[in-house]
């Protein structure tokens, strides 16, 4: 097969068991996003140009059948790409599951996925509440999370949401807003609290991140909040 030009994918995480709830799974990181996020500590992904081809990709997953569970597709934001569908139907049709790491911002292409049945498990970023929305992503996209949201919350997939945590950008305020949010919108299930990590090279230059939230009891009857990082 001749290689074709477009290399959307910068690199690949050959196999990783954190990624995927109980699987083993490889990460494909989509260079390229349409937030430009602060505390953003995949610079040279968001920034940067694509490395490997979708034929270079299919090598290596070919490669992996019968010894990975699940393919992630990451970056970035995955769904940015024009061929991202057609590559995660091709992926499922080699028989991984299919887990999407999503801004949300693309929630047309989220519909499509949910109608060809071709995605096991989403991760959800919630950035913030729509005050504070646009100084953390740089962009105006609050409308479509919201969008992607409900359509994740109408259908069957597997999902969780999740926030990263910069104490400069997000106290405890805001983020006890941000579960009542959820909890409006009817969310129920686990809701994740990313710690910013210190001394990572990132977007914009931050300060020192505090987890102070860490002590903090922050879960409802519906909504299990959990820390990572």
């Amino acid at each position: 097969m001749k290689e074709s030009a477009v290399k959307p994918i910068y690199s690949i995480t050959p196999f990783t068991l954190l990624d995927y709830p109980h699987k083993s799974a490889c990460i494909l990181w989509f260079a390229g996003c349409n937030m430009r996020c602060l505390y953003c500590y995949n610079p040279e992904i968001v920034l940067g140009k694509g490395k490997l081809s979708f034929e270079k990709v299919f090598e290596f997953l070919h490669s992996r059948q019968n010894l990975l569970d699940a393919v992630i597709f990451s970056g970035g934001e995955c769904l940015l790409h024009k061929d991202s569908i057609t590559l995660i139907v091709e992926v499922k049709k080699m028989g991984f599951l299919v887990k999407i790491d999503t801004n949300g911002s693309r929630p047309e292409v989220i519909q499509k996925l949910i109608e060809k049945e071709v995605i096991d498990y989403v991760a959800l970023d919630f950035k913030s509440m729509p005050s504070t929305f646009e100084k953390i992503t740089q962009s105006n996209l609050f409308v479509a999370f919201e969008k992607s949201l409900y359509l994740l919350q109408q259908s069957t997939v597997p999902f969780e949401v999740r926030t990263t945590i910069h104490s400069d950008l997000i106290n405890e305020k805001q983020i006890k807003m941000m579960i009542s949010y959820l909890e409006k919108n009817n969310y129920v299930g686990n809701y994740y609290l990313q710690f910013f990590v210190n001394g990572v090279s990132t977007l914009e230059k931050l300060g020192y991140s505090n987890r102070e939230l860490e002590q903090l009891d922050l879960s409802t009857t519906r909504i299990k909040v959990h820390f990572r990082g």
